[in-house]
């Protein structure tokens, strides 16, 4: 029963990155792109965690995380291809809430596999800046644009 899912999410996470920049992604890069997912969402998290600590209070608020206009932007579109392709509920299982001083609310639990999803169309956006007519990324340039969003995120 779990290799269908798991043949399902490969399927819909390749199909993700080929409507939002038209790149061909494999089952092998699923490992690399979902460690980027929890990453950033613990850096979300930890920044969110902050602002409410500041703010005195003990749960981490959707206002709390640092979600920039370009990473909303990116949600939106995340929301729209997933209309047609339905990957949010992998993105909800796929990440993972970290080990943080402060609870998070259910609003904001319930908001990480879109910020998720807005966080992939970004990346797979950022391999086509990087280079333009990229149509199957190497290690190279997942590393590139995992080095750009380490700067930003």
């Amino acid at each position: 029963m779990t290799a269908p899912r798991h043949v399902t999410g490969v399927v819909k996470f390749e199909r993700l990155f080929r409507v939002a920049a038209s790149l061909d992604v494999d089952k092998q890069d699923l490992k690399r792109y979902s460690d980027f997912i929890n990453r950033k969402i613990h850096d979300l998290l930890i920044r969110g965690e902050a602002g409410a600590k500041a703010n005195g209070r003990d749960i981490i608020e959707p206002f709390d995380l640092p979600i920039t206009k370009g990473l909303q932007e990116s949600i939106h579109r995340f929301r729209e291809i997933d209309a047609e392709i339905g990957f949010e509920p992998i993105l909800d299982r796929m990440t993972m809430l970290p080990s943080l001083d402060l609870g998070t609310s259910y609003e904001t639990e319930n908001r990480l596999p879109d910020i998720a999803g807005g966080l992939s169309v970004g990346l797979a956006h950022s391999f086509k800046i990087i280079e333009p007519d990229l149509k199957h990324p190497h290690s190279e340039n997942w590393e590139r644009s995992f080095a750009i969003f380490g700067l930003l995120l």
